[in-house]
């Protein structure tokens, strides 16, 4: 059983870049945790450049690691909408640029395939997608980053298996989101797990009911996440990169206790 510092210095926790005031800067600092920091589209056309610079020193200084997690809210990156293309691809440059800044462990990005939405034109934004990751995997390649694609909404793994496939010699690996593929998908945990877990770089934990993506505390909700990290432990010598998604701050410890009882490297 590994202690509650160690796990500390494993995972990272997410937080919004506009959150990280001088409080929440110092919070992560002096309780030595990782940081899975979140920028969205104001955040990106409304930050001084300098500001990123800062937040970099802080985190480096403490001997504390970075992910990035870019924005997601209206992005389509398989768009037959060309415009609409174009505007989610100019929001992934300025992530990367923000990345030459922090060096991060990894960028998160949304696949953002859903089936309603896009199930009469899948050939399109297949195609459509996978030149846009593509061109993403080229614009990091200089850096020492791994970029992950995170399921939402896709109801069944399959959805997203030809873009994996096409795109692994890119280095894009999966993000599985355990509290998102509980909530949204109609297809079983193990079934995400079969198909997809291959690609697996990348981890997203946060627990609910089932039915709705509530952040809750691991172990607070109705997933199994002794399956999960049996799987993990079966099929990973060493951890993938793992973050922990608590929207309340009384929500990380219990998840940090659970994964420091639970820790199976």
């Amino acid at each position: 059983m590994a202690d509650i510092e160690h796990i500390k210095r494993l995972v990272y926790v997410s937080i919004p870049f506009a959150m990280l005031s001088q409080d929440y800067l110092s919070a992560f600092v002096s309780h030595g945790l990782n940081a899975e920091i979140g920028l969205d589209a104001q955040t990106l056309q409304g930050t001084d450049m300098e500001r990123f610079r800062v937040v970099k020193r802080i985190f480096s200084d403490a001997g504390l690691r970075v992910t990035l997690h870019g924005p997601f809210i209206d992005m389509s990156p398989g768009s037959p909408d060309p415009e609409v293309r174009a505007l989610t691809m100019k929001r992934f440059e300025d992530v990367i640029r923000i990345a030459e800044i922090f060096e991060p462990t990894s960028i998160v990005l949304h696949a953002g395939y859903e089936q309603k939405r896009y199930g009469f034109v899948k050939e399109v934004w297949f195609e459509n997608s996978l030149a846009t990751w593509q061109w993403v995997a080229g614009a990091v390649s200089g850096q020492d980053t791994m970029v992950c694609l995170e399921n939402v909404f896709e109801e069944h793994p399959s959805y997203l298996l030809p873009l994996f496939e096409e795109l692994g010699a890119s280095g894009i690996k999966f993000c599985l989101d355990i509290g998102h593929q509980a909530a949204f998908s109609q297809a079983r945990l193990e079934e995400w797990l079969s198909i997809l877990g291959r690609f697996v770089g990348q981890l997203h934990l946060h627990d609910n009911n089932g039915k709705a993506d509530q952040h809750k505390a691991i172990g607070s909700g109705t997933i199994d996440f002794n399956f999960v990290f049996k799987w993990l432990r079966d099929h990973f010598t060493e951890p993938p990169i793992i973050t922990l998604e608590p929207h309340r701050e009384e929500d990380l410890l219990p998840s940090l206790k659970w994964l420091e009882d639970n820790w199976p490297w």
